[in-house]
């Protein structure tokens, strides 16, 4: 095949080279596919995202649908794109997402497939909003710039869950050969099966988040000043429309960083999470013109992390966990104080994932709405908010400590520009009280109980290496046993999700579900301490979260601070143990 002459030509360079090793690399074994789709490099062979991959992948996923919905030709798909792109292979989003489009149009299935580059939260809102039986996302999201993604959202407008991935993984298995005019993407340009949801989904989508919007007024009046980043990624434009959908002023964009661009020039890594290196240009832009907040999506606008200007000169970047106990505060507030619902207290949910702060159980136990946590990552929290949702409950927010928050009943996941606004909306609030957000942050801590957090990784590549730690965990002091204590700290419960332990249950039982391809330990210590070990899904890394929640009245932070300082560093110590398993500690 001489589709792609790029992919090709790389190929034929390794075979007159002979690079058996290259070719292995390449062609050795093809993507997984799993609960969050593809995510791989751009590049040649069967392990990379391509040309080829794209048809076989979005081939499998279409003969899957069909077995799932009489009425697919009816409803169809919609399919979205970032902007990333890869010159040395030809590889971009949008190329991908024509491939895409033409191999369900070739079906006669009905294509809703945006004309430009969108936010990943577009997706979700469309299957919703149309009802769509799928959606496609091409996106890697923070990933490095080399890599795409290909995300799958279902029906119900969630990230799909097992079963699902098995069975598109399959189908994908069963249907390599590209079908006849797989190639040729310039069908669906002539065809009446393609529509373009563009103009109606941004007319839509920013109406529907007004919904959020409780103080037209203060926002139309207030100085508080913002400055916004999209981190050459997609949010600039649809962040812009947002604030004027909430009658704020708009906020002062970063202009090396507001314009898309695939190579992600003034940042080692297009990511929000590492902190102060990807803000430095912000934090500038932001003492010019007198800004005291920041408001930085990662490159598919799905993330949103948050700065302070703070009296003293100093910025502080607000952690995932912290922007979560504020968000949650202010959306509960908004719904008590304004709410138009007339459903009882008892009938409204917040959610988390497991890894996340339990700030939230500790607002729901004092205010009396439910609290639930779920396992990490959002196709969990949008399937069980659906469910929620379906059976009459307000699901009012979730969130998980990776900078990702639901505020929006609309979009069955984690959305960086409704997040955005509605810090933005929080923060002109506070202002009219004289409050920083840091402030009231102090005071939500202050009412329900201090909750500190701090987490971390290692990277190593070796799973064999991964596998030995998390065995050495289960079989601690002797066969299957686990620790009774980490250096001077008690463990006081043990769950583990990979193998579906619970000591704290009267079966011993997990009630969360379990997987087996994953390592997850959740220790509890004696002293309030939490610290949950897990791999990641899409990098090589294994990841801490560790959390002390202290009751309400104890105001010692600083005390505080160092026992979960001290805790982590045993944490490190003895169950990562990073010099005999040569782990490489994440860099500032």
């Amino acid at each position: 095949y001489q589709q792609n002459p790029k992919t090709y030509a790389i190929v034929k360079q390794l075979l007159a080279e002979g690079n058996a090793g290259e070719l292995q690399k390449y062609f050795g074994s093809r993507m997984e596919f799993g609960t969050a789709g593809l995510r791989a490099a751009m590049g040649a062979g069967i392990s990379h995202m391509n040309d080829l991959t794209i048809i076989q992948t979005t081939q499998g996923f279409c003969r899957y649908l069909e077995k799932n919905f009489s009425d697919l030709k009816k409803r169809g798909v919609v399919i979205g794109f970032d902007a990333r792109a890869h010159l040395s292979t030809g590889g971009s989003s949008k190329r991908f997402a024509r491939l895409a489009a033409n191999t369900f149009i070739s079906q006669g299935i009905p294509v809703y497939l945006f004309s430009d580059i969108i936010p990943t939260p577009f997706v979700p809102y469309t299957v919703t909003h149309l009802k769509l039986c799928a959606g496609i996302m091409v996106t890697a999201s923070h990933n490095p710039k080399q890599d795409n993604g290909y995300k799958v959202y279902w029906e119900n407008g969630a990230q799909i869950i097992s079963p699902h991935d098995k069975g598109i993984s399959q189908a994908i298995e069963e249907n390599q050969e590209p079908w006849p005019q797989a190639w040729n993407d310039k069908l669906i340009d002539s065809s009446l099966l393609l529509h373009d949801p563009y103009a109606m989904i941004n007319k839509e989508y920013f109406k529907d988040i007004q919904k959020q919007c409780f103080y037209r007024n203060i926002n139309k009046e207030t100085n508080l000043k913002f400055v916004h980043t999209s981190v050459h990624g997609v949010g600039h434009k649809f962040v812009q429309l947002a604030f004027k959908a909430f009658d704020l002023s708009p906020p002062f964009a970063v202009p090396e960083q507001k314009d898309p661009d695939p190579d992600f020039p003034t940042v080692k890594y297009p990511n929000p999470e590492e902190g102060k290196g990807v803000l430095t240009l912000s934090f500038a832009l932001a003492e010019k013109d007198g800004a005291r907040i920041i408001l930085a999506n990662d490159p598919d606008a799905d993330r949103l992390a948050v700065a302070e200007k703070q009296e003293s000169g100093e910025w502080k970047v607000f952690s995932g966990n912290e922007l979560g106990a504020l968000l949650g505060w202010w959306i509960f507030t908004c719904w008590k104080n304004n709410s138009r619902d007339t459903r009882a207290i008892k009938d409204v949910y917040m959610l988390s994932s497991t890894v996340s702060s339990k700030i939230l159980r500790a607002i729901a136990l004092k205010e009396g709405f439910h609290f639930e946590e779920t396992l990490t990552g959002f196709k969990w929290m949008g399937n069980r908010a659906k469910q929620l949702m379906d059976q009459g409950k307000a699901v009012l927010f979730a969130f998980e400590e990776a900078i990702g928050y639901m505020c929006c009943p609309a979009v069955l996941d984690k959305d960086g520009v409704s997040a955005a606004v509605i810090t933005a909306e929080m923060a002109s609030f506070l202002a009219t009280r004289n409050l920083s957000l840091s402030q009231q942050l102090k005071a939500v801590y202050d009412e329900y109980g201090f909750h500190i957090t701090k987490a971390s990784y290692f990277i190593c590549h070796d799973p064999k290496v991964i596998q030995q730690l998390f065995d050495n965990l289960r079989n601690f002091d002797g066969k299957n046993t686990y620790p009774k204590s980490c250096g001077r700290f008690q463990v006081s419960g043990i769950r583990d999700l990979t193998t579906g332990y619970d000591s704290s249950q009267p079966d011993q039982k997990a009630i969360l579900p379990t997987s087996k391809s994953s390592q997850m330990i959740t220790f509890t210590f004696a002293n309030g301490g939490v610290a949950t070990m897990r791999t990641s899904g899409t990098e090589p890394k294994i990841k801490y979260y560790s959390e002390l929640c202290a009751p309400p009245g104890n105001s010692d932070v600083e005390q505080l601070k160092k026992e979960l300082d001290e805790l982590v560093n045993a944490l490190e110590k003895h169950f990562f143990q990073p010099e005999k398993n040569k782990l490489q500690r994440k860099t500032e």
